[in-house]
């Protein structure tokens, strides 16, 4: 039975429990597969910068050969893609939970109450019930090396048709979740965000990951295929996420 770590400052800010694996974990790509979006952090001059992203998760491709490789798209323009060109490393949060805040009696120290219904919705109690029986039960951050692809090439040809086969959903599907002015555009604006003529496609190579449960639970993995290869110290393989 694989041990379960408590998340303390040790677990969390060390690398006493790291493993290291030449593939993802597989209930890190169960994860990948179940969540619509994730959070990007880039960094630029110790200033930290957050965006909610489509994105395309890849166990391999020709270009990263045996490597898992996470894609996007964004504008050119953009304060991420700023921060990533000076600085490439990144970290990406992505769960499963459904995200919805049960109402409260508590307090807020300027006096009001925290937002809920006393009655809340049918849905809404759905929605928190699915995970309180633990429908899904970890998130993800991974850390890794991200690059923008070359305008025009080949590579970026084949990323940009992979993502967005992975984001066309059906007209009538509920993960359809785009404003009503991008609906009546025919492709819930896909075209534009993810493939448009101006989009830069983002690929981040995936060094290491932390999975957190919300028990407090939290296990690192360094992600690389030398893990593999026999004769290969761990510490050489640790000293790579660093």
């Amino acid at each position: 039975m694989e041990q379960q770590i408590p998340l303390n400052h040790e677990a969390s800010a060390g690398d006493t429990n790291m493993q290291v694996t030449p593939e993802m974990p597989a209930e890190v790509v169960q994860c990948l597969s179940n969540a619509r979006f994730l959070h990007l952090a880039t960094c630029f001059e110790n200033i930290p910068h957050v965006s909610l992203m489509n994105y395309t998760y890849l166990p391999s491709s020709p270009y990263s050969g045996s490597d898992p490789v996470i894609v996007m798209t964004t504008n050119p323009a953009s304060k991420k893609t700023n921060n990533l060109v000076a600085n490439p490393n990144v970290s990406l949060l992505v769960h499963d939970w459904v995200s919805h805040r049960p109402s409260t009696t508590q307090r807020r120290l300027s006096g009001g109450s925290f937002p809920g219904p006393e009655n809340p919705s049918p849905l809404a109690t759905l929605l928190f019930n699915l995970n309180a029986t633990e429908m899904s039960s970890i998130s993800a951050t991974i850390t890794g090396s991200a690059r923008l692809v070359d305008s025009g090439s080949e590579e970026e040809r084949y990323f940009r048709e992979k993502h967005l086969q992975n984001n066309t959903f059906d007209a009538s599907s509920s993960l359809n979740l785009v404003g009503a002015q991008a609906q009546e555009e025919g492709d819930g604006g896909r075209g534009h965000f993810v493939a448009g003529e101006e989009v830069r496609v983002i690929v981040v190579a995936i060094r290491h990951v932390r999975i957190a449960d919300w028990k407090g639970s939290v296990r690192d993995w360094v992600i690389s295929p030398l893990a593999s290869a026999p004769g290969v110290p761990v510490n050489q393989l640790l000293n790579g996420i660093h």
